[in-house]
């Protein structure tokens, strides 16, 4: 049996990470599967093993991505109950997923969507719905009580491809650190949430 086969898990995490980091710089038409396989140290034939085709593996990616950023706001959110806590800390929590060590598989699965299949989208985008019903609860509440425009799926479009762009320009080690930047993009955001919780 050999190498692969005897630890799967590790190795198809490294072939999630590898084809990650060559769909997000060369784009996933022109990466091939030989490509990925050789910078693993593999033959595309191991490689087809864990994945049969490389819009599989895209999918895999995405996939797994969605799952990461929701779990990642519904761990922030444990505990919260307040509206401002809550909106900050998905903010928080939706960059922290963004920007960390996963940031290759989440460009990924911000920008390849045209990559996919009919069919694929429909399989991907089921997750990613669930996702977006995370944020349509808070900002709702928040259009109920006036703190955001009324139009709350837009306020959700709009939030969401704010924080997503980050992903385009924001750089480790710069002036501000993700924590830092939640922060103010939260207060940028959501104005008068952040002034109804400072309220006596």
């Amino acid at each position: 049996m050999t190498k692969e086969r005897n630890n799967p898990l590790s190795r198809r995490d490294a072939i999630l990470a590898t084809a990650a980091s060559r769909f997000r710089r060369e784009g996933f038409e022109r990466t091939s599967v030989r490509e990925i396989a050789q910078a693993l140290g593999m033959t595309s034939g191991s490689l087809f093993y864990y994945f049969a085709t490389k819009e599989e593996l895209l999918v895999a990616i995405m996939e797994e991505g969605v799952r990461d950023i929701i779990q990642s706001v519904r761990d922030g959110l444990a505990g919260e109950t307040l509206l401002p806590e809550r909106l900050l800390s998905m903010v928080r929590s939706h960059l922290r997923a963004l920007l960390g060590s996963r940031l290759d598989a989440m460009t990924v699965l911000l920008y390849e969507w045209r990559s996919l299949s009919p069919d694929a989208q429909t399989r991907v985008m089921a997750s990613r719905d669930a996702y977006d019903a995370l944020w349509m609860e808070p900002i709702s509440e928040a259009a109920a009580l006036g703190m955001v425009d009324a139009d709350a799926v837009l306020v959700r479009q709009t939030v969401l491809g704010a924080l997503n762009w980050t992903a385009q320009w924001y750089r480790p080690g710069g002036r501000l650190d993700i924590d830092a930047l939640a922060q103010r993009m939260y207060t940028m955001l959501f104005p008068r949430v952040v002034a109804s919780g400072r309220e006596p």
